[in-house]
């Protein structure tokens, strides 16, 4: 199998200037991967990303690819995949909004549910069908910590990754035996551009460190990945807390 051993040939990167995506692209190249394709907006930041994959030895490529843009999803990813087999997706696309306007922004607070859930349902399901039919790949669903239990500080974005999760989940059963594997990432907190301004949360991680989990989850076959790990634990108990005492804890 031409993605064995968690160490891909081809990458495709939904989302080409995330930065758990690149970091995870440095890594993965660093080993075995040579093709990567960046799907997101064009922009300088897109253009900037790809220039600095080859220059790591990469055969890198862009594709135009907007996640609101559902309707385009088929057509633009198909072509991708005409290119030649890809090994491993890697959903890596979202935003966190604002939770304090979008509250009062109904407009802003859907586009926020549309890019997380309806474009990553979209972009999914039209990744894993093509996977499935060049029988092998890998599907790596950036989910997070926030969908395990909606929060009153962002309960937004908290409930677009719950979806996301419930929806990637499911597609790995539905995809089981087929030869294709999917694989939820749940980081906590990740010190990024998305994140910057915030402060600080528990158990806290970088992109690197979530890149490091997910070549190790590939390489173990792994089906869901917590980031760090002793968020598993964490998450477990904070599930089973009592409602009224959930409100008043500090998160």
């Amino acid at each position: 199998m031409k993605d064995a051993f968690g160490a891909p040939q081809s990458l495709l990167v939904l989302g080409g200037t995330s930065e758990i995506g690149l970091a995870t692209a440095r890594r993965l190249i660093a080993r075995r991967t040579r093709t990567v394709w960046l799907a997101g907006r064009p922009s300088p930041a897109l253009a900037a990303a790809a220039d600095s994959l080859r220059a790591l030895g990469a055969e890198v490529r862009t594709v135009s690819f907007d996640a609101l843009d559902t309707a385009s999803h088929e057509e633009c990813l198909g072509k991708v995949f005409t290119e030649g087999d890809i090994d491993m997706v890697l959903l890596a696309f979202g935003v966190l909004g604002d939770q304090a306007r979008d509250e009062s922004d109904p407009v802003a607070a859907v586009r926020v549910a549309q890019t997380n859930y309806t474009g990553a349902v979209s972009a999914g399901l039209v990744c894993a069908g093509a996977l499935q039919a060049q029988g092998h790949g890998s599907l790596v669903v950036l989910s997070s910590v926030a969908g395990e239990r909606a929060r009153r500080a962002d309960f937004i974005y908290g409930s677009s990754k719950a979806g996301l999760d419930a929806f990637a989940q499911g597609l790995g059963d539905a995809l089981y035996g087929t030869g294709v594997h999917v694989m939820v990432v749940r980081p906590g907190f990740v010190r990024s551009r998305m994140t910057a301004g915030l402060a600080r949360a528990p158990l806290a991680t970088t992109p690197e460190a979530v890149a490091g989990a997910i070549e190790l989850g590939l390489r173990r076959r792994s089906e869901t990945v917590w980031v760090p790990g002793a968020l598993r634990m964490v998450m477990a108990a904070v599930r089973h807390v009592p409602r009224p005492l959930f409100r008043r804890l500090p998160m």
